[in-house]
């Protein structure tokens, strides 16, 4: 059991894989000397790369360090829930193998849920260039007030740099912490989302069932920013957009007339196009 484990509980570690070769082992050598963490579960979905071979080293290693390798790709949501399934700890982490905490990050992340009494918690994201990640700190999507108001459509929420911890609606699944029964309780990440939009979902579902979120602007973890996803934008694209029509149909379509829902619909795919241009041109332009 590693450091600080006893004091206010365990952590369980959860890292979906996809073609991380570039991070992962970084990712797992820092989860390994993360204070608090006494069990690693790696979800693999079917790493084209030398991703897997990685991960069976570091399982070698260190006990806490187990790994699934699904044969195919179930999509982001359902491996979070695979990874998550035998955690007897009190403490769920889902980490993406493009995350670098330090040793002390999820310790820190575990006692601001405490505060808020058993919360979930993201933490502040930055890239390489110390760049805060807007996608740290968000609002819920609201489609028909951005049929309204199109500035809506911005979801990202200020840093407030007076507050350790800050309310917010939604924070990014690329690093967030609750209490495992709290995540049960709300039945874990909707495996109806392959990819993006996930972690808006689960978090909109933790508030309804009583509990709060927050990111942890004093928590600082450097985040490479989709290094899996480089290789297949389209796909991301894709699925990004799926996730958001899927979030309009669960939360908001039942409460719209018949032609905000189709304006809705036309509003989320006519931007696929353009978002799938620029990602390929990005992808074009990083070779």
């Amino acid at each position: 059991m590693s450091a600080g484990a006893s004091e206010d509980g365990g952590i369980h570690a959860v890292v979906v894989s996809h073609a991380s070769e570039e991070s992962i082992d970084e990712c797992l050598q820092r989860l390994r000397a993360s204070r608090g963490v006494v069990a690693i579960r790696v979800v693999d979905n079917a790493s084209p790369d030398a991703t897997l071979s990685i991960v069976q080293r570091h399982a070698l290693a260190d006990a806490r360090v187990r790994f699934i390798a699904n044969p195919d790709n179930p999509g982001f949501a359902t491996a979070c829930n695979q990874g998550a399934a035998d955690a007897t700890a009190p403490w769920l982490a889902f980490v993406n193998p493009d995350c670098l905490p330090e040793p002390d990050a999820l310790a820190r992340l575990r006692a601001h849920a405490q505060a808020l009494g058993g919360g979930l918690v993201g933490a502040d994201l930055v890239d390489e260039q110390g760049r805060h990640d807007p996608a740290a700190r968000r609002r819920d999507p609201q489609f028909c007030a951005m049929l309204r108001d199109p500035r809506r459509a911005q979801l990202a929420i200020a840093r407030d740099a007076h507050a350790p911890l800050q309310p917010v609606a939604a924070v990014s699944g690329a690093l967030l912490l609750l209490p495992t029964a709290l995540f049960r309780r709300v039945g874990g990440f909707d495996a109806g989302y392959r990819l993006h939009a996930e972690d808006l979902d689960l978090c909109r579902r933790v508030r309804q069932a009583g509990a709060a979120v927050a990111c942890a602007n004093d928590v600082c973890v450097l985040h490479l920013r989709g290094v899996s996803s480089r290789r297949r934008p389209l796909f991301v694209e894709w699925h990004k957009h799926r996730g958001l029509w899927r979030y309009f149909r669960t939360y908001e379509a039942a409460q719209c007339a018949p032609w905000q829902r189709a304006a809705v619909f036309a509003l989320v795919w006519a931007r696929f196009p353009l978002a799938a241009l620029r990602a390929a041109w990005r992808m074009r332009a990083a070779r």
